[in-house]
């Protein structure tokens, strides 16, 4: 291992990952992931890690982070009766199960495999931001627990490779199955829980002694990103879920949308 050289710019760049991730997961419902991951690879990239772990260890950073960003938003929405926990147990079991999976499926992919498929995931979410479409609601039931159980397990897989709480896939999936939309985004966003605790412990266990990571690291976790990141989206997530009725969520979610595609059109070419 090696000791990275923490500037006043990397620690800002950490904070300011952690406020946007935090302050959007709480409003708009989406995993901070989808911020925090591009940052710290970019970071990463600026600070000389090598190439074979830099985008690992961005993920499962951004994973451990979720788990702070979420705490912060489901006190919200729970507040406002927007989380439904008897759903949330239902799918606990199966997302943690999916997410420590997905880890070491993320483990098991080479570098620029990986930074490919989170570029594919960045550009895709981009676009549907960007069009602004909604999930469609349905007059359906939940379904049976076999099906939501295989449902969790998926999710939860995606959200380890992609580094994200879940909330691009399991809002979507709640409200075409007759959830309401704001009881389905603090649901997702309780989801998300579970699958960063979970995704986490298993990029520290995938990670464990791997060459390359600098000192400060536990597996694929940094410390000291985690940390600046925990800083401002716990209290940005709170901020976000409260302004989630007074701001224009709409044109938010789209300026976004434009952000992401950039940043996966960047990682197409790739991280040197």
């Amino acid at each position: 291992m090696y000791v990275l050289s923490l500037d006043p710019l990397a620690w800002g760049l950490f904070a300011i990952a952690g406020a946007l991730a935090g302050f959007l997961a709480g409003l708009l419902g989406i995993g901070g992931g989808m911020i925090i991951v591009p940052a710290l690879i970019l970071s990463f990239q600026w600070q000389g890690v090598s190439i074979d772990v830099l985008t690992h260890l961005a993920v499962g950073t951004s994973l451990a982070s979720i788990v702070f960003t979420s705490i912060s938003s489901v006190r919200t929405h729970h507040h406002n009766q927007g989380v439904d926990w008897p759903l949330l147990r239902r799918l606990a079991p199966a997302l943690m199960i999916g997410s420590v999976l997905g880890a070491q499926i993320a483990h098991a992919l080479p570098a620029r495999a990986l930074q490919l498929i989170i570029a594919a995931f960045a550009i895709w979410t981009g676009g549907k931001m960007l069009l602004g479409r909604k999930p469609v609601a349905e007059d359906r039931p939940l379904p049976d627990s076999t099906r939501l159980t295989a449902a969790g397990g998926l999710i939860g897989v995606a959200s380890a490779i992609f580094g994200i709480g879940g909330g691009s896939l399991m809002v979507p999936y709640l409200v075409h199955h007759g959830v309401a939309m704001r009881r389905a985004v603090g649901t997702a966003a309780a989801c998300g829980f579970p699958i960063a605790v979970a995704g986490a412990a298993g990029f520290i266990w995938s990670g464990w002694r791997e060459p390359g990571l600098p000192a400060g690291s536990t597996g694929y976790i940094y410390w000291p990103a985690l940390a600046g990141i925990a800083l401002t989206s716990i209290v940005f997530a709170h901020y976000g879920a409260v302004s989630a009725h007074r701001l224009p969520a709409a044109t938010l979610k789209r300026a976004f949308g434009v952000v992401l595609i950039l940043v996966g059109i960047r990682f197409l070419f790739g991280i040197h």
